[in-house]
């Protein structure tokens, strides 16, 4: 079978890195977690007092910041800035009502998007994000696009911190994605869109293992489909 590259783009809480992970985790590829990167981003303007309205400070902030990935004892990605384990941090919703503005800025974008694509350079990847399938790969072999209720992404999304010891009010959540989908489909630097040859899964109503097979399927149908020019 074939190299292929898989991109997994959709809204906030859709369960994007989830199956990303475990798509990665069945077929034996790298997975990378793109919005974890701009996350990491986020969180070191926040510690670092970076005022997003200051294209120089973003510009000089952006040269220090290093974005990995580790994989940890329980076969779980986890992400590291600059050496330091920040998976936990990242997650927390001071750095979620904020991410969004973050990535919305060119300089950030260009710098994440270069480091993803390196990343990348073997393909076998699988890798989860707002524009991997628009912007960061437009010639991915699979790219898949999800969607999800708001109010069952929210609920989702508030299982996920309270996982993680964080009590939030589901309203708060519900208005805090409403104004990422806002921010992420609006921005005018590579907006959240689906790709016209990507294919749509809404996982309002179905399990993680159920879009683990699906994704996995069209992976592995697109595997061993002879290679045709693009």
């Amino acid at each position: 079978m074939r190299k292929i590259v898989i991109a997994i783009d959709g809204y906030s809480a859709c369960g994007k890195s989830t199956t990303a992970q475990q798509v990665a985790r069945v077929l034996g590829y790298r997975y990378i977690d793109t919005g974890a990167m701009y996350r990491a981003v986020t969180l070191y303007f926040v510690e670092h007092h970076i005022a997003v309205t200051d294209p120089r400070a973003v510009a000089r902030a952006l040269s220090d910041v290093h974005v990995t990935f580790k994989v940890n004892g329980k076969n779980a990605s986890e992400t590291f800035l600059n050496g330091r384990n920040v998976e936990k941090e990242i997650r927390k919703m001071h750095v979620s009502e904020r991410v969004s503005q973050v990535s919305a800025i060119r300089e950030v974008r260009i710098a994440m998007v270069e480091q993803q694509r390196r990343m990348a350079r073997e393909k076998v990847v699988v890798m989860d994000g707002r524009e991997i399938g628009t912007v960061v790969f437009p010639t991915a072999e699979l790219k898949i696009f999800m969607t999800a209720d708001i109010y069952v992404r929210a609920y989702r999304r508030q299982q996920e911190l309270l996982e993680r010891g964080q009590l939030v009010n589901l309203d708060d959540v519900i208005e805090n994605l409403r104004q990422r989908d806002k921010l992420d489909t609006e921005r005018t630097e590579s907006p959240l869109r689906q790709a016209d040859d990507a294919t749509v899964i809404d996982t309002t109503h179905i399990t993680i293992d159920e879009q683990v097979d699906e994704v996995v399927r069209l992976a592995l149908a697109r595997a061993v489909e002879p290679v045709v020019a693009r």
